[in-house]
């Protein structure tokens, strides 16, 4: 049996080494490299980007072109007196015109305060959502961290009920041991390869779930790192607090949306106030007429004239319905509601900062606990397989200690875990996840 589970070691380790190593950058890098969301919320950054500038808040003017050209050809008769005559006329036209608003009632200003505001709202909008595929995709991979090494303990535990099996049935068969220690050894190393079984499935689900959020094959084979570290915590509670509103995405998304609701508001106030615009024009025509009537009867008369124009428009608008006052109050309430949201987002983000800091700061002393109790099995294991080997310690003894062991690394490692994970909210919270 040891020696089947010896090859059976060596075999996996050898399938181990031949697959590629991922790390969490790794991870990360695929994951945001093939994100059709997260494509999809770029290109509409880039939009707010674009919205952004003098031309789109109407502060530059308007130029166009238009040109023509037609040809008329009349013929005609006339009966008193007998007259017939025909005509061939050659027209071409073209006009520059320019149209500039001087003064909107400072629509323009606000507008492009607003657009400004917008891009940057954009901007910490998309953040946030990498930011918590960036997380989605650090929880998945220290999960399957997690599941390897609870993988590890659950074949060192079959590895021991094993030997332990080994060793009670040539007791069992040289009448050194009972026949209740060998049915025991018997009883424990099956509880542990259904165990183990059980473990592997945790390890492929765990895997498949990383391989999904990459956007890869589930199958994908990968080797990931056997250890989670937690990187020291430096900050007070203060300091986080800090760093949060001013670095957070949502929170700083939730200011741009306020500033962006109150440009809305003085934007439409804009129709209350006269609107004066510039207007200037140039035309241009060639004309070429021959007819074959009057004094210069089947000549080419041309005629070529240029004309230009140059006005002011005033505007006002006294009454449309009341479509103006509607939306200048629907805007002050929509920009209440921007306030509103700030304050709550704010409120809850302090609620969240304190709730994972002390989560975190508990964990980390289950963490050292655990490592204390670890240590403290690990003797008491050591111990007990050395007196089941000269034979004056109980099958029930050693089995606990196993159990204890066990149960002990299980903890350890579940509790560096989920320390982890409260740490990486933490970077989260105060914005301090890397997306680039």
């Amino acid at each position: 049996m040891l020696r089947i589970i010896i090859v059976f070691i060596f075999i996996v380790a050898a399938a181990v080494q031949s697959q590629p190593l991922l790390t969490l950058e790794d991870a990360i890098a695929i994951g945001l490299k093939d994100n059709y969301s997260i494509k999809i919320l770029r290109n509409y950054e880039k939009i707010a980007q674009n919205n952004k500038g003098n031309g789109t808040a109407g502060f530059l003017p308007t130029l166009s072109l238009s040109s023509g050209y037609n040809k008329i050809n009349s013929d005609q008769e006339i009966d008193l007196p007998p007259t017939e005559s025909n005509t061939d006329i050659d027209n071409l036209s073209a006009d520059l015109t320019l149209n500039w608003t001087v003064f909107d009632g400072f629509k323009m200003f606000y507008d492009r305060s607003k657009f400004n505001a917008q891009a940057d709202l954009t901007k910490y909008q998309v953040r946030d959502q990498i930011e918590n595929l960036v997380v989605a995709i650090s929880q998945t991979y220290y999960y399957v961290v997690l599941q390897e090494q609870l993988y590890q303990i659950a074949l060192e535990r079959k590895e021991i009920s094993g030997t332990r099996l080994e060793r009670e049935k040539v007791r069992n068969e040289l009448g050194g041991a009972s026949r209740t220690d060998f049915y025991n050894a018997q009883v424990s190393f099956n509880s542990d390869q259904s165990d183990l079984y059980n473990q592997e499935l945790q390890v492929k689900i765990a895997r498949e779930q990383l391989n999904i959020i990459l956007g890869r094959d589930p199958s994908s084979e990968f080797v990931v790192t056997d250890e989670i570290i937690i990187p020291a915590m430096n900050m007070t509670l203060d300091d986080i607090i800090s760093k949060m509103e001013k670095r957070n995405s949502t929170l700083i998304a939730a200011r741009l949306n306020k500033i962006v609701a109150q440009r809305n508001v003085q934007s439409l106030r804009s129709p209350f106030m006269p609107r004066l615009s510039l207007y200037a024009n140039y035309g241009y025509t060639d004309q070429m007429r021959n007819s074959d009537i009057g004094t210069y009867a089947g000549s080419d008369i041309t005629a070529k004239t240029t004309e230009t124009q140059v006005g002011l428009n005033l505007s006002f608008n006294l009454f449309n319905g009341g479509r103006d006052r509607i939306n200048l109050k629907n805007a002050k309430y929509l920009a209440n509601n921007s306030a509103y949201e700030l304050n709550d987002t704010k409120n809850q983000l302090l609620g969240e900062v304190r709730e994972i800091f002390d989560t975190f700061s508990q964990r980390m002393k289950i963490a050292k606990l655990e490592k204390q109790n670890l240590e403290t099995a690990g003797l008491n294991l050591k111990l007990q397989q050395e007196k089941n080997e000269l034979g004056v310690a109980t099958s029930l003894e050693f089995r606990d200690a196993q159990v204890n062991f066990a149960r002990s690394k299980t903890a350890l490692f579940t509790a560096r875990y989920q320390a982890r994970i409260s740490r990486l909210e933490i970077e989260k919270i105060i914005g301090l996840i890397d997306i680039d």
